[in-house]
């Protein structure tokens, strides 16, 4: 749980919060409140889960009005720099548990506290305002909360602007406990069930400034329809609004007894979760088609093949969800084509993109991990086993994009001009910022791992494996450093070489099932990634003494996707750099107590701050390693909780 006291970084303000539907919507903002993306939301909904998402209702504008003053409960930021109302000096705390909590206080006796949950039974946000009265209040004082919803109805990566098409009109149910809109007729009508007054009053709120879409080079203002006012008294009752892209029929009786049933249950089902991280793993496990997948990361990203399979070893397999952990890898085997699985699933459409070389091969060690739990039953093993021989025969006979088993050496070679296919697949128009073709040392090392990982039921891949295992420590282990070269037969230039000093070889030691190193060279990797790629917030993807090195991830799509993985750091990487490293280093007691200090608090700190209670995607690979990319990533939390896993393991194994 993240909790914020005053006094604090006003910095903080900006820190987000999130809170996902299991279907791919999610509600999202800031402590300070303030919009600061295109994609924070009250109401962002997927039409055709997980994808197809709009943002329906994009905030509210909240007051409290009491003897004769006008005190702000809510803050908006406009074009060019204009904070209005100024709410900072009200705000009291802020923490995330068991959901996004407020605290104002305006006067003695005047303190409120506000919360948004999103009830993953209905889909619903929920708002709740409560007066905290004191026991000096005067009994007979008139507290009225105003609030004014904020409406869009886009696209979540589109911007919205005033319009004459905007329909304004507004439907109220038979007992004015329900009003409906419908801003664009191709896009789901919006529910609010309150215990408040409405007032139809339409408007035009213009120049929202979102300043996180500045910073990335994007269109950064924004116009929201305002149809009406609802009005609470908090003297007599809490305020309570209900939002959803379906009707409320739960509320009819009364929103606030829905409200509390909803707050009942959602809470029952947090707690069942488990740890911190485990709530918040949660967040990325949604709904697609009758299975499950798993979201790389919020607020923009869908589901990728790689991503899924590296997040559910921790997010899943390790936290003991294996019936999720089964649904999804079952799902998944569904889309095999040609020996892959998808890299992606776009936001609108049912047709996967199959342009990666290792989704495949991380689907089988996820589900080596899964079947080393002893959960599946025949059928499921049987079609797992399936899949994974329909992949290795695929990369064995020759697949697309020049993937196939080199019949000279038995390593994986892949790649053609113009296309990524590894985890490092920054590609801006044309340019492939890290092509990486021929044979990627990680690519490597998840093929031998995959190989020996099918030779545990059929003994026709054991030969396979001994050869691509061979192969490697031949070619792969750089005579002056005694590390490892990041790509051999570069372009498909037989016998050549790229020295780049890259996270990626510290695979062939940690991160996978099987080491594929030993002796001197697995010292030699270790200590060079720990040397010259290691930061607090994970490992850089390129050294910063090599010419290419980008230190600083800012500025417009082609600047950032150019520093994407030429030095920027990733926190995901560093669950295999601390496997690596503890088989380096052993793991006796005050090794592994080493390894939680130096390695994970960082991480755990981290969950305090941006996205909180989650992990970012990116980190500058100069200090002070500013987070950035996506503030919730799947994958940086899930390889925090198998290492967490890992060390617990080890724990038990020396008590």
């Amino acid at each position: 749980m993240t909790h914020i006291e005053r006094p604090f970084d006003i910095a903080r303000l900006e820190d987000e919060w999130l809170e996902a539907d299991g279907f791919g919507g999610f509600a999202s903002g800031t402590v300070g409140t303030l919009r600061t993306r295109r994609y924070h939301a009250l109401l962002l909904t997927a039409t055709r889960a997980p994808g197809g998402r709009v943002v329906l209702v994009n905030g509210v504008e909240a007051w409290l009005e009491t003897d004769g003053e006008r005190y702000p409960l809510s803050m908006q930021r406009y074009v060019p720099e204009v904070l209005y109302p100024d709410m900072t000096a009200n705000v009291l705390g802020f923490l995330t548990e068991p959901w996004p909590t407020w605290r104002f206080q305006f006067d003695a006796q005047t303190l409120i506290t506000a919360e948004v949950f999103v009830s993953k039974a209905t889909r619903e946000t929920v708002l709740r305002w409560k007066w905290q009265r004191m026991q000096a209040a005067s009994q007979t004082r008139v507290l009225t909360l105003k609030v004014r919803p904020l409406l869009s109805g886009r696209d979540y990566h589109a911007l919205h602007h005033e319009n004459a098409a905007f329909n304004f009109n507004a439907q109220t149910s038979d007992d004015a406990s329900c009003v409906s809109w419908q801003p664009y007729g191709d896009l789901p009508r919006i529910y609010a069930a309150t215990n408040g007054n409405y007032l139809h009053a339409p408007d035009w709120y213009r120049n929202f400034c979102y300043v996180r879409e500045r910073e990335r080079g994007l269109d950064f203002t924004e116009d929201l329809a305002t149809p009406g006012v609802f009005s609470f008294n908090l003297a007599d009752n809490d305020a309570v609004m209900i939002v959803s892209a379906s009707d409320i029929a739960g509320a009819n009786a009364s929103a606030t007894s829905h409200a509390a049933k909803l707050a009942e249950k959602e809470q029952q089902r947090r707690s069942a979760l488990g740890s911190r991280l485990q709530r918040s793993a949660d967040a990325y496990v949604v709904q697609r088609n009758e299975g499950r997948t798993i979201l790389a990361g919020f607020p923009w990203f869908t589901d990728w093949g790689r991503d899924t399979f590296i997040a559910m070893r921790g997010l899943l397999i390790a936290s003991g969800r294996l019936d999720d952990a089964e649904a999804i890898l079952l799902q998944w085997s569904g889309t095999l084509s040609e020996g892959m699985l998808p890299n992606r699933f776009p936001d609108y459409g049912d047709a996967p993109e199959y342009n990666s070389v290792d989704a495949s091969l991380w689907f089988i060690v996820a589900v080596h991990d899964y079947l080393a739990t002893n959960h599946a039953s025949a059928a499921t093993i049987k079609r797992l086993q399936q899949a994974v021989e329909a992949i290795l025969t695929g990369y064995t006979q020759g697949t697309r994009f020049n993937i196939k088993a080199s019949p000279e050496d038995g390593l994986l070679c892949a790649g053609v001009p113009g296309m990524q296919l590894t985890w490092m697949d920054a590609k801006v128009g044309d340019w492939v910022v890290t092509p990486r073709i021929g044979k990627p040392v990680e690519v490597q090392a998840l093929w031998i791992n995959a190989l020996r990982i099918a030779a545990m039921w059929n003994s026709q891949w054991q030969g396979h494996s001994e050869r691509a295992l061979q192969a490697f420590h031949e070619r792969f282990i750089d005579p002056s450093t005694q590390a490892l070269f990041d790509n051999i037969d570069v372009d498909h230039v037989k016998g050549t070489q790229d020295r780049s000093i890259r996270p990626n070889q510290i695979f062939a030691v940690g991160g996978l099932p099987f080491p594929v190193l030993e002796g001197a060279a697995t010292r030699a990797v270790v200590d060079q990634v720990e040397a010259q790629l290691l930061t607090p917030l994970g490992l850089r993807t390129l050294a910063p003494s090599d010419p290419a090195y980008c230190g600083h991830y800012s500025g417009a799509p082609f600047e950032r996707d150019g520093a994407y993985h030429q030095g920027t750091a990733w926190p995901w990487l560093l669950g295999p750099f601390v496997e690596a490293w503890l088989r380096v280093h052993g793991d006796a007691a005050d090794v592994r107590q080493q390894a939680r200090t130096r390695f994970l608090d960082p991480l755990y700190a981290h969950l305090d701050r941006g996205g909180l209670d989650h992990l970012s995607e990116i980190a500058e690979g100069d200090a002070p390693h500013a987070p950035a990319g996506t503030p919730f990533q799947a994958w940086s939390l899930g390889e925090l909780l198998r290492i967490e896993h890992l060390l617990a393991a080890l724990d038990r194994a020396a008590a």
